[in-house]
């Protein structure tokens, strides 16, 4: 089994659950970006429409792709009700239609079949590159955060930061090259980057 494709999907696991944790524990979900979650839950209905259709391909891949589905709905739908009165609207003010618009142009522009699952497919890898803006432009704006949100924001940076040797070792090992999911997934780590440092320096 390929370890950095491992790590990178227990970190993206444990960012999923220092983000819950976080919001059940404080009764809050104050600092968060609902929009970005709302963007990574459109991420992952996209993404795995496929879900039902593959589970003999990899029972792994099926298992965390129903956990990442499941929590993202959960996460969109407590922050809707729940902790709805701890959220802020007037710090989380990202244009997202920017990110959807742009996400589905460069799908119609570059898949490799024109099938609307190939289709949805590149929307979410376009997108889960740049879901993550609003949470850190919210960051940006507040010029503060609590730790715990910075351990959220780190884990899931280390789950993108490690498909890039996970790249590394399919081209190599399984002659795998995807142009879409590695330009997406380097702007991705591109954005994380600034963050990283900070997190380090603090």
């Amino acid at each position: 089994m390929n370890i950095f494709r491992v790590l990178a999907d227990l970190s993206h696991l444990a960012s999923i659950i220092i983000l819950l944790h976080k919001m059940r524990v404080s009764g809050s979900c104050a600092g968060i970006s609902f929009k970005s979650q709302a963007l990574y839950f459109f991420v992952y209905v996209t993404r795995y429409l496929d879900i039902f259709s593959t589970f003999t391909d990899s029972a792994w891949n099926t298992i965390f792709k129903i956990i990442f589905l499941v929590s993202s709905g959960y996460t969109v739908y407590v922050m809707l009700n729940d902790y709805k009165p701890t959220h802020d609207p007037n710090v989380d003010t990202f244009k997202v239609e920017y990110l959807l618009g742009g996400a589905a142009i460069l799908a119609i522009l570059f898949p490799i079949l024109y099938t609307v699952s190939e289709i949805l497919w590149a929307f979410s890898i376009w997108l889960e590159s740049v879901a993550i803006l609003p949470q850190l432009f919210m960051l940006q704006r507040t010029g503060e955060a609590e730790t715990i949100t910075t351990h959220y924001l780190f884990a899931l940076g280390l789950y993108r930061a490690l498909y890039i040797p996970n790249w590394i070792y399919r081209y190599f090992a399984e002659a795998w090259f995807e142009p879409r999911a590695v330009v997406a997934g380097i702007v991705q780590t591109i954005l994380y980057s600034d963050f990283f440092w900070v997190y380090y320096t603090k």
